[in-house]
């Protein structure tokens, strides 16, 4: 437990290392990079939602259907 404990503070400290890294060191404005990762975070949020309600009407359709057999 602990060693995945280490590896996963490690991931963290990495990716936010690695997020610094890219604002000081990008070739565009910090502003237009935090834009870019709010748009590119709303842009998959809003496909998760919309797998996450096309999976559960397959599952609800499956449910129906092994339900009226």
């Amino acid at each position: 437990m602990n060693k995945l404990l280490s590896l996963l503070l490690g991931f963290m400290v990495g990716a936010v290392i690695g997020g610094l890294l890219v604002i000081v060191f990008s070739p565009v404005s910090g502003q237009k990079v935090v834009d870019a990762l709010k748009e590119g975070y709303a842009e998959t949020l809003d496909e998760a939602r919309q797998a996450s309600d096309q999976r559960k009407r397959e599952l609800e359709a499956e449910f129906k259907r092994m339900r009226s057999k």
